[in-house]
């Protein structure tokens, strides 16, 4: 591979597009359940919510490694702005085409669907940058857990159903907190195998401020909700989708977290985040398919 489209992989972090497709699917599932499926405005949804989470991870690569949070010791995979891989103004630059990219996909939503597309999209890459840019980042402050759950989570799906529905709805919300939950997994683990960096680096993650029996308490939670969460299917779907989803969370849940709790070497959280990533996908899709069927 060509060491700069190598770099770019790494940067844009592709394993994480999963836990942006996964709200996408959902919403529109529940958009076609209720008769009102859209494919134009999903496949935009879809083009946003992944511009969206991109600039979010160039964002991260470009501000953390201005704040000197990605040292030479980090155990994680490779930042290409601190490794010297990318200039640090390319990576800048493109976290502006991923965002361009991202408005353009909203405004397109925004004719279709009204104004407020417009102020969701700039509210949630306002937020993608401010996760690690400036002084009061919401990474540094502790608050990227939540930052997490509900813009990739409850308003990446309820917003996916509005914008083909052309209503806003209580069940697409409640919906989302299937994957907010694996993405605050997905960001617990990085920062419970982070934790000594982060805390040398002065980043006060929820898990520096809280201690690492909290981290892994804290990502148990978040694989095992989604066997709860999913019987939440039951009064618009069925028993069966509802089973379907709960047993899928606990197929993947139950050996994820044993997973996690034995780890003791940092480095082996690595392994868990593509596993992570695709229980989301798969237990988003089953829930969906409930939807779907059950129209």
């Amino acid at each position: 591979m060509n060491t700069s489209l190598g770099a770019w992989v790494l940067a844009i972090r592709p394993k994480t597009l999963f836990a942006s497709l996964a709200p996408v699917v959902l919403g529109t599932a529940w958009a076609f359940h209720c008769g009102s499926f859209r494919g134009e405005e999903a496949i935009c949804a879809l083009v946003a919510a992944f511009g969206i989470q991109i600039g979010t991870n160039l964002a991260n690569d470009y501000y953390d490694a201005r704040k000197g949070a990605d040292r030479e010791d980090r155990v994680g995979p490779v930042r290409v702005v601190a490794a010297g891989l990318l200039p640090a103004r390319t990576v800048f630059i493109g976290m502006l085409v991923a965002f361009l990219i991202a408005a353009l996909a909203g405004l397109f939503l925004a004719s279709r669907a009204g104004g407020i597309v417009i102020v969701i999209g700039a509210v949630s890459m306002a937020c993608g940058i401010l996760y690690t840019a400036g002084p009061f980042s919401l990474a540094y402050l502790g608050l990227g857990d939540v930052f997490s759950f509900f813009f990739f989570g409850c308003l990446a799906t309820a917003g996916t159903s509005f914008v083909q529905t052309k209503a806003w709805a209580p069940e697409p919300w409640l919906l989302g907190m299937l994957p907010g939950f694996y993405s605050v997994a997905l960001l617990a683990l990085n920062n419970l195998r982070d934790y000594e960096a982060d805390v040398r680096s002065r980043k006060k993650t929820l898990i520096v401020r809280l201690g690492r029996k909290f981290g892994r308490l804290e990502i148990a939670v978040c694989l095992l909700a989604p066997a709860l969460a999913g019987w939440m299917l039951w009064p618009w779907a069925s028993a069966g989708a509802a089973v379907s989803t709960s047993a899928a969370a606990l197929v993947f849940g139950i050996p994820l977290t044993r997973r996690m709790w034995t780890i003791q070497n940092p480095v082996s959280y690595n392994a868990l985040f593509p596993a992570t990533a695709a229980a989301s996908l798969a237990v988003c899709l089953c829930a969906a398919t409930g939807l779907v069927l059950t129209r």
